[in-house]
């Protein structure tokens, strides 16, 4: 399927979350114990794996708009599947500014075709999940890898490691590589059928790979417009919660006997609710509206920033949405509670899942590093990080 414009991207977008969103209970119950094979399948030949693919090596060139939009509507039908192929957007990213040109004819070729890109870019045991124990030597890699958000079902999988002279690169495998093992151990609360668990490669030989470290040593989008994709999914999350709160209340809850003895005949009658459900509803609408803000201002600056400057801009408006769109995606989930009462804690409804997605993803990266870097930019011209993680 050929997706060539924005609107056609959202109306498949909109088909797959419809497709989704019957099984996103039975997904989350199960987690690792059942891979998600055919939600997956769903997602990979729906077309938007290669909307952000450039003009130039024969894609739509679609941007972070249209990217985070996608995102957020997928999501709010089932987070975990909207977040298996962020990784696949930053590469297809990383390729379009980074990559030669045979990489980019190799590997968007697949990815046209509906191929998807796997991440292994994090590690357990060091410091923190950037300290690399992976070694790229003599054309062979050899590390472990954990949140390997992808891997499991892709087709490529891309590795970082740092090299003989110790410096960072990037390795793309075939997934199905000699010496690749990616095992099921992804045992969380919340965004379960990610299935993020750990890959192993064993001396696998390497034929794809560029300097990544150059990446980071010039002024970049790659983490912003890897970033819109996380906040578009806790936005996404937030929006169903809200969704799910609104049917419960008009469907199935019962004011509560205070509510009652005051007048109330429905659960939307009590004013308590009326007050939290207005409450919630504007801070989603808000997040919704600084995710597409966000969007808009890496869609002026472009993938490749004209200065340090510029992509600080773009760094700081994602940095909002997502540290804001988080808090709200965690509250919207838990006030939903509030407002339906106990029955709407039923296993039967997992509406709980709600919060445990949005807590368990929330926590991706720290929030309160994101408001860190607007102050310090705001008040006292301090340019962000470059690391991608902001």
């Amino acid at each position: 399927m050929s997706i060539e414009t924005h609107d056609a991207a959202i109306a498949a977008a909109h088909d797959v979350a419809a497709a989704l969103a019957p099984g996103a209970i039975e997904r989350d119950r199960a987690g690792a114990t059942a891979v998600p094979v055919e939600a997956l399948a769903l997602l990979d030949n729906s077309g938007l794996l290669g909307i952000t693919v450039p003009v130039e090596d024969g894609g739509p060139g679609l941007g972070p708009s249209t990217l985070a939009e996608v995102t957020r509507v997928i999501a709010a039908a089932d987070p975990a599947i909207a977040q298996v192929p962020q990784a696949h957007y930053l590469l297809v990213d990383i390729l379009a500014a980074h990559g030669d040109k045979e990489t980019r004819s190799l590997l968007y070729a697949d990815v046209l075709s509906n191929k998807r890109i796997g991440n292994g870019f994090a590690e357990r045991g060091g410091k923190h999940a950037q300290d690399l124990k992976t070694r790229l030597t003599s054309g062979r890699l050899n590390g472990r890898k954990y949140y390997t958000t992808g891997a499991l079902t892709s087709s490529w999988i891309a590795v970082s490691a740092l090299d003989d002279t110790g410096r960072l690169v990037l390795a793309f495998v075939p997934r199905d590589a000699a010496g690749v093992t990616v095992d099921t151990d992804w045992d969380v609360m919340g965004q379960r059928a990610t299935i993020s668990g750990t890959a192993t490669f064993d001396d696998v030989p390497v034929q794809l790979t560029f300097d990544y470290a150059h990446a980071y040593e010039v002024p970049q989008q790659l983490g912003a417009r890897a970033q819109i994709v996380h906040a578009a999914i806790e936005v996404g999350i937030a929006g169903a919660a809200l969704r799910d709160a609104r049917a419960y209340l008009k469907e199935k809850a019962r004011p509560s006997t205070e509510a009652v003895r005051k007048g109330a005949s429905t659960a939307a009658d009590d004013p308590h609710v009326l007050h939290r459900y207005g409450r919630i509803a504007t801070r989603v609408h808000a997040a919704e509206a600084l995710l597409a803000a966000a969007a808009r201002t890496l869609d002026e600056i472009g993938l490749i920033p004209e200065s340090a400057d510029e992509a600080a801009r773009g760094s700081l408006a994602v940095a909002g949405a997502k540290a804001f769109g988080s808090e709200v995606a965690v509250e919207a989930a838990s006030e939903l509670f509030q407002m339906c009462g106990t029955s709407a804690t039923a296993s039967k409804y997992d509406l709980d899942r709600h919060w445990r997605n949005a807590r368990t993803h929330s926590v991706h990266d720290p929030l309160d590093w994101k408001y860190h870097h607007i102050a310090a930019y705001d008040l006292a011209d301090v340019l962000p990080p470059n690391h991608g993680q902001i």
